[in-house]
């Protein structure tokens, strides 16, 4: 079911928005035909699309959902999109103490955790577990039947020598000395919480996120692939701190919004997918991709001298599992997805909300 081109909820693109729907299959939104569905985190990147592609699909096929999403700021959300004020209702609140009516939801997202604000170490770990309890709570009080946790690969702590794409199955961890293991173990937390609350009736599915790409990733925070294309795009020098020989994958949007949908609407419950991409490459071979994509002469300076002999440093899923019991055709290749995020940045004016 193709639509004329048009950037819709959130100035997501009308083609991605597209392959959401082609990847997941129109079929597999009826689940929430009718449903009232609460998400938190919504007004982050990986919520934007949460969002976009749920609005879109009660559009395309008649769902006839109703959205309520949580936010510490709705009137700054709702400045920045006004399609959005009307479009889906509002709680205003902190994920950890948010105010639990008596409204009944048949679906939970759970999506909230910034990783791109400044914030202590103590505050991203509370946020984890407390949000987590909290949204427990509300799944408790309000009968949901669907949860779908967004946890993260920071749950495997390091990948060991050798291993060049972690399993589901893999029981490492962060190391818990440590303080920026906060994020990591905090989700970790998050995974035990929401799979043992002990909630009759409630299924209940696990994201473990790597690294994505795609339209509304910041380019001016710690992501390496944002960075890269703003220095492409704006034609500066590229500088890695580092010695550019970890290995990262990168998931597109789109495709990253798809697989999710799918462990909520058709994943095991208990179960943890990993969700991402397999093509690994180095920061330092990224950097050279995204210029190369972009045609730019820009230079790219390595601050630190490789160490001869020595195993890189990776952080790449194995998704075999999430695309087998999920369905789910092999992911937007890394060339495409760089291109679609650079296009999506070189557009006019956003369209500021939904366009009929």
């Amino acid at each position: 079911m193709m639509r004329p081109a048009r950037l819709s909820p959130l100035d997501l693109p009308a083609e991605d928005l597209q392959r959401c729907h082609d990847l997941l299959g129109p079929s597999a939104w009826q689940a929430l035909a009718g449903r009232r569905v609460f998400v938190t985190g919504g007004t982050g990147f990986v919520g934007k699309w949460l969002l976009g592609t749920l609005i879109d699909a009660d559009e395309v096929f008649g769902l006839d959902c109703r959205i309520t999403v949580l936010s510490r700021d709705p009137t700054n959300f709702q400045h920045q999109w006004p399609a959005m004020a009307e479009r889906v209702e509002w709680v205003a609140g902190d994920v950890r103490d948010f105010p639990i009516g008596s409204t009944r939801y048949d679906v939970i997202v759970h999506a909230a955790t910034d990783v791109v604000a400044q914030a202590t170490p103590h505050d991203v770990f509370t946020t984890c577990v407390d949000g987590t309890r909290r949204v427990m709570g509300l799944a408790r009080a309000c009968g949901a039947t669907r949860l779908l946790l967004l946890s993260s690969g920071a749950v495997y702590g390091r990948m060991p020598a050798g291993m060049t794409h972690v399993p589901e199955t893999y029981l490492g961890g962060p190391d818990p000395l440590l303080a920026a293991s906060a994020y990591g173990e905090g989700k970790r937390a998050s995974e035990w919480l929401a799979v043992h609350a002990g909630i009759d009736g409630l299924a209940v599915g696990v994201a473990r996120l790597f690294a994505v790409v795609g339209p509304h990733l910041p380019l001016d925070k710690h992501f390496a692939i944002g960075n890269f294309l703003r220095s492409a795009l704006d034609k500066t020098d590229i500088v890695i701190q580092g010695d550019g020989t970890p290995h990262r994958s990168y998931l597109y949007a789109a495709d990253m919004a798809a697989w999710l949908w799918a462990i909520l609407l058709r994943g095991d419950s208990g179960r943890a997918y990993n969700v991402g991409a397999q093509e690994s490459i180095s920061i330092r071979d990224l950097a050279t991709t995204v210029f190369d994509m972009l045609d730019t002469d820009s230079r790219i300076r390595v601050l630190t001298p490789a160490t001869a002999g020595r195993e890189p440093e990776r952080y790449v899923p194995d998704t075999r599992l999430a695309r087998a019991r999920l369905d789910l055709p092999a992911p937007l290749g890394l060339k495409d997805a760089i291109l679609r995020t650079a296009r999506w940045h070189q557009r006019p004016p956003p369209s500021q909300g939904i366009v009929p």
